[in-house]
C-alpha cells in the first residue's frame, strides 16, 4: 500500500527526464506494485528482468522512497589516471 505522499512523488518520478533512468524504472515498479501483481508479471509488463521488479519491491518494502534512493557505493573516488590525484 502506497501513501498518497508517496505515490505522488513516485509518478513525479516517472515525468521527470532530469531523474536517474534507474530511479524512473524504480519507481514504475513501485507503482505497478502498489496496483498488484506478482515480480514475473510487472516484468513482462514493463519489460525488464524479473529480478529487477524484485530488487525494487525488496528495497521499497522495508524503507519506502529512501529504498529507492540508491545505496552508497564502496571504495574511495576515482583517481585521475595522469596526476594520481583523486577527482
Amino acid at each position: 500500500m502506497l501513501f498518497d505522499d508517496e505515490a505522488s512523488m513516485l509518478r513525479a518520478w516517472t515525468r521527470h527526464r532530469k531523474q536517474h533512468r534507474h530511479r524512473r524504472c524504480a519507481a514504475r515498479i513501485v507503482l505497478r506494485c502498489a496496483e498488484g501483481g506478482s515480480d514475473s508479471e510487472i516484468a513482462a509488463e514493463l519489460e525488464i528482468q524479473r529480478a529487477t521488479a524484485a530488487k525494487w519491491r525488496s528495497r521499497f518494502v522495508p524503507d519506502r522512497l529512501d529504498g529507492l534512493l540508491g545505496e552508497p557505493r564502496a571504495g574511495g573516488r576515482a583517481r585521475s589516471p595522469t596526476t594520481g590525484s583523486r577527482q
